[in-house]
């Protein structure tokens, strides 16, 4: 993969989990990577300090994702150090916020999870897009859900729902970007060990999803890695766009 070498890239969500893992692989080949975080100031930093201390290029930048101002400051800041362009976005934020039944559900919540998980997406998406065009075009990785396709699990409807739009999301935007050279698509991770995981489900929850999974485990974020090392790569996804690439085990097969 020489083509990713000194191409730059921003991973949102990327202090813990698959974005981490995602941001010390694309630094690994060669990538400058911008680390976002909002809360998770001093993981976020032990990535950086991973990726410097491999030889790599790495800064952090802190950003709330349901704000669009601090989304635009957030691109903003990255692009300066990256001398104005970005050439590879992944939108990794999100949250599942928390698991409630439809009789608890409110507005506030919808807005929430909605907020970090699907309009983060665009509002990325529409501050990078003028700096790919500008730089003769690019590559966005969306990060989907086997959530999106299976409706999720015990009370996660919405969290499910919010990762439809932004599988849906990610076919719209590939038609439209794709004559500015700019490739849009996603990877839609299955249950994989992460602290997500550690919030949002019991030890119960997370036996039932293994049961249902053909490989009888769970996945780890360092075996979600290499479908975006492919995404990222024009000499080995060049033709690809549009596409939602499952990283699940076995546990949906579309």
């Amino acid at each position: 993969m020489e083509d990713l070498k000194d191409k730059t890239a921003l991973v949102t969500g990327a202090s813990t989990g698959i974005g981490a893992a995602v941001a010390i692989a694309f630094a690994a080949r060669g990538m400058r990577v911008a680390v976002h975080y909002n809360s998770s100031a001093d993981a976020a930093n032990r990535v950086v300090d991973t990726i410097r201390a491999a030889g790599g290029t790495a800064f952090a930048l802190k950003a709330d994702v349901r704000d669009t101002g601090a989304i635009r400051e957030c691109v903003k800041q990255a692009s300066s150090q990256f001398g104005g362009r970005i050439d590879v976005l992944v939108n990794n934020a999100g949250s599942l916020v928390k698991r409630v039944p439809i009789a608890e559900f409110d507005d506030a919540l919808f807005d929430e999870v909605l907020h970090i998980n699907a309009r983060s997406v665009l509002a990325f998406c529409r501050e990078v897009v003028p700096l790919m065009r500008k730089s003769g075009g690019g590559n966005i990785i969306n990060v989907t859900s086997v959530a999106a396709r299976t409706g999720g699990g015990p009370s996660a409807y919405l969290y499910a729902g919010s990762k439809g739009f932004v599988s849906t999301a990610t076919h719209g935007l590939a038609k439209e970007l794709v004559g500015d050279r700019i490739r849009v698509n996603a990877v839609a991770p299955g249950v994989i060990q992460t602290p997500f995981q550690d919030r949002f489900s019991t030890p119960a929850m997370l036996e039932n999803f293994r049961a249902g999974i053909p490989m009888g485990r769970i996945g780890t974020p360092d075996e979600c890695v290499g479908a975006f090392l492919y995404l990222a790569s024009e000499q080995l996804s060049g033709y690809v766009t549009g596409q939602v690439i499952e990283v699940n085990g076995g546990q949906y097969m579309p």
